[in-house]
């Protein structure tokens, strides 16, 4: 232990004594420097080599050039001054799958009260710029009264071609209706013990061609169109009529010039009567359509000539007025016109209509209306109108003296005066829900007569369409009626009639209805689908004419097949 402590000591004084050595030798260099100094007793003067120095001036006149030699070549490229900026190309995309459209389908069913019904229609398919399709529809049902029977059967064609100029359109359409005169009066029901049958014809060929609209506000547009029929019924009347419809309308800025042209020829032809019956009916006016304001004034010139000669002219003024666009609109109309009387109208309305009937046309002196009209938003729509009319010689329907059942025709000679009420709704949620709904109020004062026969106060009508899923889909419509008045004559009337004799007539209350019907669909898949309808669900027991008692509850559903 000694020895190694003696070691110890002997490196730490080595080490002292080597530190004070440095710092000696240090010191002694700083001393060094401080007492050395250097004296200059001249300036510095550098002494170049004789290699460097120049013995002459430089030439300042030589300027010559010195001209590299480049070997290159020239590229002839336009130069494009295009600073527009440049269009992306869109990337184009696969085409689209084409759908598989359904023109076509397959409907047949049947029901109670002998219910049978079939319905088909055919296109030939997607062009846009040539259609054309086929339409066909039987129905027929069958009550508890006696021949309390009806069929109907429809078959209509049509075709369309559109150019760059023009369209073309044209249609044709055959229909039949089978009917008894199976109405009984309750006081004699032993009057009608074998109902007669009826059968009505109507065939209908119609054709137009209209000029496609262009933005030119110079343009001139035109239509025409043509529309004839023959109609008859199984106790040997027939009718026959032409119309001729022409259109010019020349535009100049925001005026419209134009006439429209008009033709009838008809005759109608019984056992014991023949009319020829045939109108024409000139329509000059101008137009102005700007900011919201649209006001059309013009003349309605009509001429009656064949069994009946006069001539009259009408004033024919519209006028609409945009308050708040999309929302609110208001409108009006003054006009007047000449309606042809005929048989095919008078069955559209009435199909238990007698034999012989007397046809006189109805003159609407002057009619006048204003109303609203406008949408509350995406998908629900409203109308609202009042009118007043002057109708001379208006066609009222009354029972025969002899044959109950059936129905003649009279006319109130005079100047009948109307004025009602007409609203309109409709509210479509999507494709979920869709309601319209109808109501006309209609408050007649006769000219001769006592009332105006079969002529109700009040008419409500509604349809209503809701998708419960994509598969199910419900419908519903109802149909309100109030009460009406009908005359019976006690003694037989003058033949040909002309004024009525109270003292000889009846006057007898047809009783309003409630109709409702209510169905539904169910798609079972893109091909086919079912169907059920029910009419009449309250089973009410109402005419629409007198002795004429309506089908009552009653059911039927089918299948459709769609290709």
């Amino acid at each position: 232990m000694r020895i190694s402590n003696l070691i110890y000591i002997s490196i730490i004084s080595l080490t002292i004594c080597a530190f004070n050595a440095k710092a000696q030798e240090t010191k002694k260099a700083e001393e060094k420097v401080v007492t050395e100094e250097i004296e200059v007793v001249r300036p510095y003067k550098p002494v170049l080599a004789e290699a460097v120095k120049l013995r002459r001036s430089p030439d300042l006149n030589d300027v010559k050039t010195y001209k590299a030699k480049f070997n290159y070549s020239l590229t002839d490229r336009k130069l494009d001054l295009n600073s527009d900026i440049n269009k992306l190309q869109a990337q184009q995309v696969t085409d689209e799958k084409k759908a598989d459209l359904i023109n076509n389908y397959i409907k047949g069913g049947f029901g109670s009260a002998k219910t049978i019904f079939g319905e088909a229609y055919i296109n030939i398919g997607d062009d846009p710029a040539l259609q054309a399709g086929a339409f066909f529809q039987h129905f027929s049902q069958s009550g508890k009264l006696n021949k309390q029977q009806f069929n109907q059967e429809k078959l209509s064609a049509f075709g369309r071609s559109i150019s760059d100029q023009y369209t073309l359109n044209g249609k044709i359409t055959f229909q039949k209706n089978g009917l008894y005169f199976y109405g009984i009066d309750p006081n004699n029901p032993s009057n009608n013990l074998n109902p007669e049958r009826q059968v009505l014809n109507y065939f209908e060929a119609e054709g137009e061609i209209v000029n496609k609209f262009n933005d030119d506000p110079n343009a001139l547009s035109y239509a025409a169109k043509v529309n004839g029929y023959l109609w008859s019924d199984k106790f040997n009347a027939n009718e026959n009529s032409v119309v001729l419809n022409g259109y010019l309308n020349k535009r100049i800025s925001s005026f419209n010039l134009g006439l429209a042209v008009s033709t009838e020829f008809g005759s109608t032809k019984d056992s014991l009567t023949s009319i020829g019956n045939n109108l024409v009916k000139l329509n000059p006016y101008i137009r102005l359509q700007a900011n919201g304001i649209r006001i059309n004034a013009g003349l309605n010139f009509v001429q009656e000539f064949g069994a009946f000669s006069s001539t009259r002219i009408f004033p024919a003024v519209t006028a609409d007025f945009t308050l708040i666009p999309d929302y609110l609109q208001i409108f009006g109309e003054v006009k007047g016109d000449v309606t042809r009387s005929s048989l095919k109208q008078f069955t559209d309305e009435n199909p238990f209509l007698n034999s012989n009937i007397n046809i006189r046309n109805s003159f609407e002196k002057l009619s006048i209306s204003a109303g609203i009209k406008g949408t509350g938003g995406p998908g629900f729509g409203y109308k609202a109108r009042f009118y007043h009319k002057t109708i001379e010689d208006m066609p009222l329907f009354v029972n025969n003296f002899y044959k109950t059942n059936k129905f003649d025709v009279i006319y109130d000679y005079g100047t009948m005066k109307l004025i009602g009420l007409e609203g309109e709704l409709s509210v479509q949620v999507s494709d979920i829900l869709k309601w319209t709904g109808r109501v006309n109020f209609d408050d007649y004062s006769p000219a001769a007569e006592s009332q105006s026969w079969y002529k109700p106060l009040l008419r409500v009508s509604s349809d209503l369409l809701f998708s419960v899923t994509k598969e199910l889909t419900l419908n519903a419509s109802v149909v309100i009626q109030d009460d009406s008045k009908a005359k019976l004559y006690t003694t037989a009337p003058a033949n040909p009639y002309l004024v009525p004799i109270p003292s000889q007539e009846i006057v007898t209350n047809v009783k309003g209805f409630v109709d409702l019907g209510v169905g539904a669909s169910y798609k079972i898949n893109n091909k086919f689908s079912a169907f059920v309808k029910t009419n009449n669900l309250l089973n009410t027991t109402y005419s629409r004419y007198l002795y004429y008692e309506t089908i009552g509850l009653n059911v039927y559903g089918g299948i459709s097949y769609s290709f």
